[in-house]
């Protein structure tokens, strides 16, 4: 009977826990939890001790159950208006692997009505992965607007930038709108800062192959460069001996990670592709390091 008293209790304070620990998470925007959702924790977490180890339970499986929490979670968005790109459920498969792997959760949707305060409230990130054309409403949009503004964090892949050419902001926010390019091909990218986490595991000269992206205007002067293209190394380069590949920045209250890559399907199972990915995301979550800029 004392051991079912106990165990009812310990039942109990995980029920806590767990409601604590949903109340840190539930505005992802913030990296800062409530004061009083931090003292509830703590106080709940000393009473759970004791009756852990009055029942037995070692202590380790209860710190193994708390760390398979995910750390943050991110939005895949990937409506299209405009071109489709059939490597988009390669990109969203890839997405989904490495939050599976390092530890963050991933929802993916076409479905432009989760553009509200409460739909966007959960995610840290809100990736635009190869999304073309107009896609949102005028309240959709005013709410991302919001997202952003209360911290949270972008990440454009490929054709994000072929997106929603009369909305300003947004060109802002992705950092330049797409031009031209030429057909898929091999090319040398140039690693400008490597402390950055998405490149920080990519050797100095990355030779890949893809869709290389001519852009409106170069977009260094408001943003932090990350990688260029060398023009020099194929054909069909129209931007010159600065041709921006991949960037980032703050912006109005929030964070922006963009990658002009990414066209192809054999992009996704590229290993170092997927870590320039995982580090554009995280960085973008504000879990790992920022952009200068």
């Amino acid at each position: 009977m004392m051991t079912s008293g106990f165990h009812f209790m310990a039942i109990s304070l995980a029920g806590i826990l767990a409601r604590a620990s949903r109340c840190r998470r539930q505005n992802p925007v913030s990296s800062k939890p409530w004061r009083s959702t931090g003292a509830v924790i703590a106080s709940a977490s000393s009473l759970a001790i004791v009756f852990i180890s009055l029942l037995g339970v070692p202590l380790s499986r209860a710190a193994d159950a708390e760390s398979t929490q995910p750390g943050f979670a991110v939005l895949v968005f990937s409506k299209t208006t405009g071109f489709r790109h059939d490597s988009i459920p390669q990109g969203v498969a890839a997405i989904k692997a490495l939050g599976a792997e390092h530890g963050f959760a991933v929802d993916s949707t076409e479905d432009a009505a989760r553009f509200t305060d409460v739909g966007l409230a959960p995610y840290r990130v809100v990736v635009f992965l190869s999304t073309t054309g107009d896609i949102l409403d005028d309240g959709q949009k005013a709410a991302f607007e919001r997202y952003i503004r209360a911290g949270g964090g972008f990440a454009g892949i490929h054709s994000a930038s072929d997106t929603e050419y009369q909305w300003a902001w947004y060109g802002r926010l992705v950092g330049a709108y797409f031009a031209s390019h030429p057909e898929v091909q091999q090319g040398s990218i140039q690693i400008e800062d490597r402390a950055h986490p998405s490149m920080s595991d990519l050797p100095a000269v990355w030779q890949r192959t893809d869709e290389w992206y001519n852009f409106r205007s170069n977009p260094r002067s408001t943003v932090h460069v990350l990688a260029t293209l060398d023009e020099r190394s194929y054909s069909g380069g129209k931007m010159g001996a600065d041709h921006p590949i991949a960037w980032c920045r703050a912006f109005d209250g929030g964070r922006s990670w963009y990658t002009a890559m990414g066209h192809t399907p054999e992009s996704y199972a590229e290993p170092l592709f997927r870590l320039h990915l995982l580090g554009g995301i995280e960085s973008a979550a504000s879990v790992a390091g920022g952009c200068v800029r």
